[in-house]
């Protein structure tokens, strides 16, 4: 916890300092030059980071042993910034929650990225997601509500190191981006030398977006999951519509009947202050698989035993033989005008193996650090 205080004093600092200076600068540039341009933009590159932080919080009522309680959902540091016209960075940080152990500060870390740009092209570098074609896994942590998801999103050690090349076209309707990184089997990243090798497709146009990939993910040496994820998302008015299906394998001709997901999740705004949405996902798993997401590798009794003794919405395991079908509904209202940095909701979900409910009423917030500091700053001058 120390170590999160002082890191987080340290940002705060860091920020304060540039703002100051962006302060002292723009003044002199209105004062000293005719253009008055801030001094601080240089061909156009703003080198004051965007800094935030995100938080969530909320109540929750299971309906297993009626277990209810308030508590949050994480704290998350964001940085992202300009070093030069061409080299960008990009951070998030669980300061707070579930994920990441003492021992290590990247433990906590989702992502922690260097960007190069030439032109259309772009190369990153870093810890980041692994390019998987689905609107559900994309999603960001605090945008989720986990027992809505399927059990390849709350499974898979989808933030790992590596690299990344990228191409967009001049009209930037399509990326297409190839990453090398460590597999999401690797454990021990530096010494198991599995790796993952993703192809991606990045489209955007008003009606439509997709994120789809084909995934080779090393479970052991010379032996691969299979994957293709087909990503979909449809806009019509106020209407939008997510069509996600993975379908996954040890090898391509059976990786429909092995391992798949399939999730459906409308949505209709009404204006920009509430949003509905619901959710339905199929998703099965043989039990003759060579491959454990979790990287536990139970036998089938044990995979039973521990369904039957699990006392949260979710299942423990998914057993062959059984389609594993999750879904709800739930509301957002953002009460602000001008922008979306504060969010109140109410969810519940529920699924066919455990047949419990969860209910979860909360406030999802983001903290502007340059702003607010910005602001501290003019009204002190």
């Amino acid at each position: 916890m120390k170590k999160h205080l002082t890191f987080l004093g340290a940002i705060l600092v860091m920020a304060g300092s540039m703002v100051q200076a962006q302060e002292v600068n723009s003044s002199a540039a209105a004062y000293g030059s005719s253009s008055g341009e801030d001094v601080t933009i240089e061909n156009g590159v703003d080198y004051v980071p965007e800094i935030s932080l995100d938080a969530r919080f909320g109540y929750e009522y299971r309906s297993s042993g009626k277990a209810a309680g308030f508590g949050g959902d994480g704290l998350l540091l964001n940085i992202d910034g300009k070093i030069s016209k061409n080299f960008s960075y990009s951070f998030n940080h669980y300061l707070s929650g579930t994920n990441g152990e003492d021992s290590s500060v990247f433990d906590a870390t989702n992502w922690l990225t260097l960007t190069y740009e030439l032109g259309n092209f772009a190369i990153t570098a870093g810890k980041d997601a692994l390019a998987i074609g689905s609107f559900e896994y994309d999603a960001y942590d605090l945008d989720c509500y986990f027992d809505m998801n399927s059990m390849f999103y709350n499974s898979i050690s989808c933030w790992q190191w590596g690299a990344s090349a990228s191409w967009t076209n001049n009209a930037e309707t399509s990326t297409f981006a190839f990453q090398v990184a460590n597999s999401p089997f690797s454990y021990a990243p530096k010494e198991d030398n599995l790796y993952a090798y993703n192809l991606a497709w990045y489209g955007a146009w008003d009606w439509y977006e997709s994120i789809w990939s084909v995934n080779l993910m090393e479970y052991a040496p010379g032996e691969f999951v299979k994957m293709v994820a087909l990503g979909n998302m449809f806009y019509a008015g106020n209407f939008s519509m997510m069509v996600d299906l993975m379908a996954r394998g040890n090898d391509w001709s059976d990786s429909l009947d092995q391992d798949y997901t399939l999730a459906f999740q409308p949505a209709y705004n009404f204006g920009e202050s509430v949003r509905l949405f619901g959710k339905l996902g199929v998703e099965h798993l043989s039990d003759d698989v060579e491959y454990d997401f979790w990287g536990e590798y139970p036998a089938l009794e044990d995979k039973i035993a521990a369904n039957e003794e699990n006392p949260y919405v979710m299942p423990a395991y998914l057993v062959g033989g059984k389609e594993y079908v999750y879904y709800g509904a739930g509301v957002e209202y953002f009460p602000l005008k001008e922008n979306k940095n504060i969010r109140l909701h109410a969810v519940w979900a529920s699924n066919n193996y455990t047949n419990r409910h969860v209910f979860n009423v909360g406030l999802t917030w983001k903290f502007d650090v340059v702003n607010t500091i910005r602001n501290i700053a003019r009204k002190a001058r």
